[in-house]
């Protein structure tokens, strides 16, 4: 009896030994810029919320190769040369193992030839086909690409007989580059744009930009690439003209901040987007529902707000920067980036991931869905 006592007490020594060694074990730093406050802060906002509760998650359950997750983060308030500073203090003074941030296609971009030349795995949050084409060995991304936004949209536009469109869109890295793929897509799709007008960040009215559309004979309907509050903005003056055409906007406002924005105005446009808006109309065979819907709870119950599609590219990024880690078992930068380049097969939030030397996106355009906004929310058309 005393022999088995004392072998309890000693199991319990090592146990509680293991455990204090597990917590005192150098953590592993989670680099993050985002834009929490500013222009941007629909954005940076969920993205950070996610990245909070995630790592406290994994922490709680052990951390990952034995070692606790530390966030080390910034609010870059959407300024692309604060989000520079930010990253290379990160790689310099904060010595992070791996950047998971970038909230802005203008932020990721700049920090890019940062970590290229540290070479250090950096995982962007931001949505331009430029971030990862062509590919930067140690640059990858989660959202799907601005060009694949425009093919998904320019497809469901063929498939309801409409050839000849109106192009607006905002000035800035996000609408810049949207606009430019989706020229590139038109042409190449047997789409033609027939008006092809933008606005600017600063812009509080689209009224002529739209009036311009609406004159321009021949187009069926209407597409703006954009983020911001110019959207909601240019959804309430299309309202407010009364134009009847199909309207269409861009992935970048896929959340319910934008329909709280632009209202009733917003009602029956159609947009691309991951189901994550929409998780209880996906058939219970769909891979992606079960990780949605956990993922939609779990953030709305420990934040008591509506969970959007930009806070799932924050939890998409940390899973894979988790998966590399653990596939490389180790936090050496070239095994890690070499291992995320690996990725096959990750369902998560956004879509299915199959990274390759290729491409460090993973995503095609197939993993959007088509939502419509009907009775003032979502509804999963395709």
């Amino acid at each position: 009896m005393f022999k088995t006592m004392m072998r309890r007490a000693m199991a319990l020594v090592a146990a509680a030994g293991l455990a204090m060694a597990a917590q005192a074990a150098e953590p592993i730093k989670i680099g993050s810029f985002l834009s929490v406050t500013g222009p941007a802060s629909f954005l940076g906002d969920p993205e950070l919320k996610t990245l909070e509760m995630y790592i406290e998650k994994i922490n709680e359950d052990g951390g990952v190769l034995g070692r606790p997750l530390e966030l080390v983060h910034y609010d870059d308030v959407g300024n692309a040369s604060s989000a520079r500073n930010f990253a290379s203090r990160l790689i310099r003074s904060d010595r992070v193992d791996i950047i998971v941030g970038g909230s802005t296609t203008g932020a990721t971009m700049a920090v890019a030839p940062l970590v290229q030349q540290a070479k250090i795995p950096f995982i962007s949050l931001a949505g331009a086909v430029v971030i990862t084409d062509p590919v930067k060995p140690w640059v990858f991304k989660t959202p799907q690409s601005d060009r694949m936004a425009s093919e998904r949209i320019l497809g469901d536009m063929k498939a309801r007989g409409i050839t000849r469109i109106g192009l607006i869109s905002g000035t800035g890295g996000f609408g810049s580059s949207g606009r430019a793929q989706t020229l590139e897509v038109a042409r190449d799709m047997g789409i033609e744009v027939l008006a092809d007008v933008t606005y600017s960040g600063s812009d509080t009215d689209m009224t002529a930009q739209l009036t311009n559309i609406r004159n321009t004979e021949g187009v069926q309907a209407v597409l703006n690439f954009g983020f911001g509050q110019g959207p909601a903005i240019v959804t309430r003056n299309y309202a407010q003209l009364g134009i009847d055409l199909p309207f269409y906007q861009s992935h970048g406002v896929a959340s319910d901040s934008f329909l709280a924005l632009a209202g009733e105005a917003a009602e029956g446009l159609r947009l691309p987007a991951s189901p994550l808006l929409v998780p209880d109309s996906l058939p219970d065979d769909d891979p992606q529902k079960a990780i949605v819907q956990k993922y939609k709870s779990e953030y709305e119950a420990r934040w008591n707000s509506k969970v959007s599609t930009f806070g799932g590219y924050a939890y998409d990024g940390l899973m894979l920067a988790v998966k590399a880690i653990e596939a490389a078992g180790s936090t050496d930068p070239e095994a890690v980036r070499e291992a995320l380049e690996n990725i096959r097969g990750y369902v998560g939030v956004t879509g299915e991931f199959n990274m390759s030397p290729d491409d460090h996106n993973g995503l095609d355009a197939d993993s959007f869905r088509i939502l419509e906004v009907q009775d003032g929310g979502w509804k999963l058309i395709n």
